[in-house]
């Protein structure tokens, strides 16, 4: 069908738009990454932007070397590993049940799931629980209160409920149980919205400040999202680098200090996020539309 010249300007348009949007997005990206890896004298006068200016990775050192940043990503990795890992499966086994039209009180127990959406027990009743079952100062305060997202389950569940019936049953004329079914069948066909949900669990765990903060008291558990804050934060951040000389602190700044633990923090996304880029799209709209 051709395209009329009105369209063509609507869509050159649109492409500046969404490339001016994309460049804004990926400025501060840009900067963070310059600040970190340029010298601090040009740091101290303002000459950095988007290019590094004298270009040193003492500030990667110092960071690696004097804070407790590599301690932090282990904890923020086993957090968010064990937790998408927990999450996923329990996940899946509240919403394969619920897909099933023969389930019994199938409705009665969506509701009752759903209205966690709406109202919470609170940050007080939550830590009394968890104190109770004394899991407080354990990454399993973090685990337990978020093991099952209520979107997510939903998200899941009406992907489930669209996979044709006539499969699963030539499959259970075969002699394929449930658990069969579940993980010969459908499974393999839910990747997109597996992907999905595993990034949406992950961006979670990954990103977890205040859970930690409320729930756990011993800093060598903190994981990097609580690191980082304290670094942004704090002013006396470089006295706290025992491993570093003196001569070695200062040669670096502040400000290139905290560029360089955000971008130690946003790594990981950043690299997990273009493998699942191509399921991400498709997983949510095929789970979040039904038909």
């Amino acid at each position: 069908m051709r395209i009329s010249s009105g369209e063509k300007w609507f869509y050159r348009l649109n492409y500046i738009f969404l490339t001016i949007a994309g460049l804004s997005c990926l400025f501060p990206l840009v900067h963070l990454l310059s600040i970190s890896l340029s010298d601090p004298h040009a740091i101290l006068s303002g000459r950095v932007t988007l290019w590094p200016v004298g270009l040193t990775l003492t500030t990667y050192q110092s960071l690696f070397e004097g804070t407790r940043i590599v301690s932090a990503f282990m904890n923020s990795v086993i957090i968010t590993v064990v937790g998408v890992m927990l999450s996923m499966s329990f996940t899946i086994m509240a919403a394969y049940p619920l897909s099933k039209k023969r389930f019994y009180a199938k409705r009665t127990f969506t509701l009752l799931i759903v209205f966690t959406m709406l109202f919470s027990g609170g940050t007080i009743p939550t830590f009394l629980l968890l104190k109770s079952l004394g899991v407080l100062n354990s990454y399993w305060a973090l685990w337990l209160p978020g093991l099952i997202s209520t979107y997510n389950m939903l998200i899941m569940r009406t992907f489930f409920e669209n996979v044709p019936d006539e499969l699963l049953e030539s499959a259970k004329i075969d002699g394929c149980g449930e658990w069969g079914q579940l993980f010969r069948i459908i499974l393999p066909l839910s990747l997109p919205v597996i992907a999905t949900l595993t990034l949406f669990y992950g961006v979670g765990y990954w990103n977890s400040f205040s859970s930690v903060m409320i729930f756990i008291h011993d800093s060598t558990k903190y994981n990097l999202a609580v690191l980082v804050q304290q670094m942004v934060q704090s002013q006396s951040m470089l006295q706290e680098m025992n491993n570093i000389q003196a001569e070695d602190i200062q040669q670096v700044t502040p400000e290139s200090i905290k560029a360089a633990a955000v971008f130690v923090m946003l790594i990981p996304m950043l690299v997990v996020y273009p493998f699942l880029q191509k399921y991400f799209v498709k997983g949510v709209m095929i789970g979040a539309v039904k038909g």
